[in-house]
């Protein structure tokens, strides 16, 4: 059984708790609002406002309220900022989206991503090629289910040290060890530089420079056997 977040019942006037709006230290904070209405999940994301958290999904009725801690901040920062170096480093256009607001009051669906990107030089897509969720913390809505509803073709996941690419196909989510919209991205490669804590900026010049090294000599040893474990 999976561990399930603190439960709220719907009351007269859906409100966002205060500590939700407070920088969490450690641990992601959950709130789950049931028996919700579409049009309590566009009032908490009016009372949100422009601000990337707390982060709000809406699943058929229930609104869940997230608050990341830092870490969890940190990781999906540095996983975006290493997808656009290497993006850069490869002359693939991109788009960067963030936490964009994903929804769809016909299908009972809305999220927002920890990060997201289109690919190419049409930013007007209505949806992401890729997002990106980092689970820091266990429990919570079914991310997967609601990405398929809102029809994104790739989602990657990060758990316990794991960047895990999971594609569509045959009606369910797959689990797959490369990515199909960054099919040359090495993600064991890149997950080395998720370690540690070395400032942003150092992750992204390391990367990059392992990035060269492997333009460099594609033949030749595996540039991540050479970064200190």
């Amino acid at each position: 059984m999976i561990p399930q977040p603190p439960v709220k019942t719907r009351v007269a006037h859906v409100a966002i708790p205060a500590d939700l709006l407070a920088d969490a230290a450690i641990e992601d904070h959950r709130v789950v609002l049931r028996q919700a209405s579409w049009d309590d999940f566009e009032r908490v994301l009016a009372m949100r406002g422009e601000r990337s958290a707390p982060r709000i999904a809406y699943d058929r009725g229930i609104i869940e309220i997230m608050s990341p801690s830092s870490h969890h901040e940190r990781i999906k920062s540095l996983i975006g900022r290493l997808v656009e170096v290497y993006c850069q480093e490869r002359d693939i256009d991109f788009t960067t989206l963030g936490s964009w607001t994903l929804k769809e009051a016909a299908k009972e669906a809305g999220l927002e991503p920890d990060e997201c990107y289109i690919f190419g030089t049409d930013s007007s897509l209505e949806r992401p090629h890729l997002a990106i969720e980092v689970i820091w913390t266990s429990g919570g809505i079914d991310k997967l289910a609601l990405y398929h509803r809102l029809g994104v073709a790739e989602v990657w996941i990060w758990q316990r040290a794991r960047l895990t690419p999971y594609v569509w196909r045959d009606e369910q989510y797959w689990p797959v060890t490369t990515s199909e919209i960054l099919p040359d991205l090495d993600l064991r490669l890149l997950e080395r530089f998720l370690d540690g804590d070395d400032t942003t900026s150092a992750a992204m010049r390391a990367f990059r420079a392992a990035l060269s090294q492997a333009s460099a000599d594609p033949a030749g040893d595996d540039p991540a056997s050479e970064l200190p474990s």
